[in-house]
């Protein structure tokens, strides 16, 4: 779903909209008991977390507490690791046969590695009364050839972060719904104020919102063999789309060299009337862009005929080669049972996978006087409804990305007509399944 560049960005860029003080009480209920008591003696569980620290460090150490006090026998090592060096350790640890117990990863990366059997097969361990708590959608987004490699943990799902005093000058009502609407705006606003409406990535390793629109747009990726199914009508009417905006001038040249987090750094700056992103940046906008965050207004996520819209899921997976199976089974669902994860959504500002919790009143009620932030928390909810994977979870979807926005760079270029561009990506990918 999200390639390891974006999944490391998703993760850091997350922290960047946080409180970076806060404590939180973390629910002492017990989890399911669908997995064994631990052995006798004592186990020590090593549980991985992606630069976490400062901004949960009192949250984790609650949480690790009553845990361990529920589970006499199992201590809980809690080692954060740099975002940008998570790439090499869990590489070289899950090689070395010398992993942590419990990793949290997202279901992009963490499939590429399901792929080489690096994960422990989930099915036979938790049982179908605790598997069935968590959104079915986002379960299945944690599996590869039908075998459960993760939990699912905590979920983002994007808005439409608007400026409305640009959407004023253009004399533009109201937020464009869908990517006909967007296109249409864009040369509005253009036109209007000689600013773009929004920037959008093609590197190949960053974001994966160009192929998400996609599916958006009905196009299908790939066929039940594993094959490219894009080189159709529908998927030439796609690349159609954005070289068409590239070559009418309405996208920046950068969106073929800079990543997702240049769309945020032109927001911020006034420099682009929409933002398409998750709503924890509301508080990033209003920290370094006061003025900007004064004209910020929300809407429901981008779509095309369709009405998919897209989710982003982080989870935790148990490697193979863990020595205490059982006991790291019992902890991961510990921390991704319902109380737990919506003591961690409050905090953190993304959304619970599990149903209770996002049942909860704190993502259906909000004030009459209610902040943007505030707003954004129950639009962002209610879209988990129409939510979904868009991407298909492969052990190397990094491939079918590169494949797809390198040669659509060659099309907005002018090197390849889009029907060779489309023929070349379909080809490129092909290559890699025989």
């Amino acid at each position: 779903m999200i390639q390891l560049r974006k999944f490391k960005q998703l993760v850091a860029l997350t922290l960047l909209g946080l409180l970076t003080s806060w404590i939180v009480s973390c629910s002492t209920s017990n989890v399911g008991t669908g997995t064994k008591q631990a052995t006798s003696g004592s186990a020590t569980i090593e549980f991985w977390t992606m630069q976490l620290q400062p901004q949960f460090t009192d949250y984790f150490k609650s949480l690790i507490a009553n845990f361990e006090s529920q589970n006499s026998g199992i201590k809980i090592n809690w080692v954060d690791v740099p975002w940008a060096a998570m790439e090499n350790k869990i590489l070289t640890a899950v090689s070395a046969k010398t992993p942590p117990d419990v990793v949290n990863l997202n279901p992009g990366f963490a499939s590429q590695l399901a792929g080489r059997n690096a994960w422990l097969d989930l099915d036979a361990k938790v049982p179908n009364d605790v598997r069935s708590s968590y959104l079915p959608n986002i379960w299945q987004s944690c599996t590869l050839n039908g075998k459960s490699f993760g939990i699912p943990w905590y979920l983002t799902t994007r808005l439409t972060i608007y400026n409305t005093d640009l959407l004023k000058q253009a004399g533009i009502n109201k937020p464009p719904a869908t990517y006909a609407e967007l296109a249409q705006a864009a040369q509005q606003i253009k036109d209007k104020t000689g600013k773009y409406a929004f920037f959008v990535t093609f590197v190949p390793q960053d974001s994966g919102e160009v192929l998400e629109s996609f599916v958006q747009m009905g196009v299908t990726l790939i066929d039940a063999d594993g094959k490219a199914a894009f080189n159709s009508a529908p998927g030439k009417a796609a690349f159609q789309y954005w070289v068409d905006l590239y070559k009418k001038g309405l996208l920046p040249k950068e969106a073929l060299t800079q990543g997702h987090r240049h769309a945020i750094d032109l927001y911020q700056s006034g420099e682009t009337a929409f933002l398409a992103s998750g709503p924890e940046f509301l508080k990033t906008i209003a920290n370094n862009a006061p003025k900007i965050a004064q004209a910020t207004a929300i809407a429901p996520q981008l779509t095309g005929d369709t009405g998919k819209k897209n989710v982003a899921v982080m989870n935790m997976v148990i490697p193979r080669d863990s020595k205490q199976p059982d006991a790291s089974v019992k902890f991961a669902l510990f921390v991704t049972n319902d109380e737990n994860q919506l003591a961690f959504a409050k905090a953190a500002n993304v959304l619970p996978s599990t149903i209770k919790a996002l049942s909860d009143s704190y993502f259906t009620n909000v004030p009459a006087n209610a902040s943007t932030i505030e707003k954004a928390r129950v639009i962002t909810a209610k879209q988990l409804q129409q939510a979904e994977i868009l991407t298909p979870t492969l052990k190397d979807s990094n491939k079918l990305q590169k494949a797809v926005y390198e040669n659509l760079q060659a099309a907005m270029l002018g090197q390849k007509t889009v029907d060779k561009a489309v023929e070349d990506a379909a080809q490129e990918w092909n290559s890699t399944r025989s």
